[in-house]
């Protein structure tokens, strides 16, 4: 069923202790800093297609989700270096970030979890972080993946390490 649904992957990974030992005076939280990140090629993906589209994250739990949805709403209302709050207020559709538990058993959020461990150990690996075979199962999700990530004339937008 992987190969056959019509689907777009974005991964971004993040080295934790490059960023923390690059920005040791201003850092940005880590998992928000790859919402940023994944919300400016998602924009971009938006655009190209001529598209708009939604946001949802799984729930980490209350205080997390508050600080989730409040960068959400910062990136919403101030933009990025590389985009505009105007051109992220035209492609997604809510100013909110929806989050949702594991329990809500949503479609996307299950392949969602499915594909990002198999995602995350491939763009690791390309950027030589591992250098062991993957387990076979995950092999299998990255081959069927290779043909899902955003990808324009051979430049991958949909995986990014940072």
């Amino acid at each position: 069923m992987l190969e056959k649904w019509n689907y777009t992957v974005l991964t971004v990974c993040l080295d934790k202790k490059h960023h923390r030992d690059t920005y040791a005076v201003w850092r940005y939280d880590p998992y928000h800093y790859c919402l940023a990140i994944l919300l400016e090629r998602y924009r971009f993906f938006l655009q190209r297609n001529n598209s708009v589209g939604d946001v949802m994250a799984e729930s980490r739990g209350g205080k997390e989700d508050m600080r989730l949805k409040r960068s959400f709403h910062k990136l919403w209302e101030n933009g990025t270096d590389y985009v505009h709050p105007e051109d992220f207020q035209k492609t997604l559709t809510s100013r909110e970030l929806k989050v949702k538990p594991k329990s809500a058993n949503i479609a996307g959020l299950q392949l969602a979890d499915l594909i990002a461990h198999p995602s995350r150990l491939e763009v690791l690996r390309d950027n030589h972080f591992i250098d062991k075979p993957l387990p076979p199962f995950g092999e299998k999700i990255i081959n069927i993946l290779a043909a899902k990530y955003d990808c324009v004339k051979g430049k991958f937008y949909g995986k990014k390490m940072i």
